[in-house]
């Protein structure tokens, strides 16, 4: 969505503003964002490093130069009205911390430009239902986020009072019993590399982790998708109505023009009969 620009119409900073904003220059920084990202993973490589080390630091250079320019030319078309889009402000900070001198360990940090290529899904009308769904989601995974939390806490304060003596690796304190117990959940050598050492010490300590499992891998986060299911299809159901409302808008305009057609029609003739 191109930003609005409070300068004069007719101005150089309008004619600023609407050239930043055109799609060839966005479609190009987003190209040249995904090109910046590629190199920055192939410098990773030895092998790709050691044979075009140079060319690539030319086009990191090449590269932060053009955002530099981008951000000067946004700052002059937008003014003091730059600083109110979160996207602006992020941009100008990862441009600033490449132009420092002392950020040669913290050129990856450029890397994160490539999170504006998210701004495709605001062209597919499918993927933005698909974010619509995720935020009017959040405030149910809120509360099942919560709903985990106590368990999580629950079951933490247990296994430390239990097991923290004898296991204080995994259950010393309630810190590492939380990411025992995560660890847990996620099915992850769960079973040979946790439960069943516990239980050749506490052979009922089964007893606690089952339904430590079953309540939250198998019922707590199957609420998300049951959350994720329900709001995704209230979004297609309302896109549906949406698009019924507009095609059922459309009929209607014919209609009223066909009739008005229809009506100048007769009174033509009606006239032509009075002759």
């Amino acid at each position: 969505m191109p930003f609005i620009s409070d300068a004069p119409k007719g101005s150089l900073r309008e004619r600023a503003a609407l050239f930043v904003d055109s799609p060839a220059i966005r479609y190009g920084i987003l190209a040249l964002i995904v090109f910046n990202a590629i190199t920055l993973g192939l410098s990773t490589s030895d092998i790709v490093r050691n044979n075009l080390g140079g060319a690539l630091r030319f086009i990191d250079s090449a590269v932060i130069v053009v955002f530099v320019l981008e951000m000067v030319l946004k700052l002059y078309a937008y003014g003091w009205r730059f600083f109110r889009n979160a996207w602006n402000i992020f941009d100008l900070s990862i441009v600033v911390i490449a132009v420092l001198p002392s950020t040669a360990g913290l050129s990856v940090l450029r890397a994160l430009r490539v999170i504006r290529a998210m701004r495709i899904l605001s062209v597919v009308p499918q993927l933005r239902s698909v974010i619509r769904a995720l935020l009017e989601a959040l405030p149910g995974m809120g509360a099942v986020i919560i709903l985990l939390g106590i368990v999580y806490y629950v079951f933490a304060v247990m296994t430390t009072m239990l097991y923290g003596d004898a296991y204080p690796q995994w259950f010393g304190t309630i810190g590492e019993s939380l990411y025992s117990l995560f660890q847990i959940m996620t099915l992850e050598s769960w079973s040979m590399g946790i439960v069943r050492v516990v239980m050749e010490q506490y052979p009922q300590a089964w007893l606690l982790f089952v339904p430590f499992i079953v309540m939250t891998a198998f019922a707590v986060l199957n609420l998300f998708i049951g959350i994720l299911v329900n709001t995704m299809q209230s979004a297609v159901e309302e896109a549906q109505d949406q698009e019924l409302e507009r095609i059922l808008k459309i009929v209607t305009d014919g209609n009223e023009a066909t009739q008005a057609a229809l009506a100048d029609i007769r009174k033509q003739l009606e006239a032509r009969d009075g002759r």
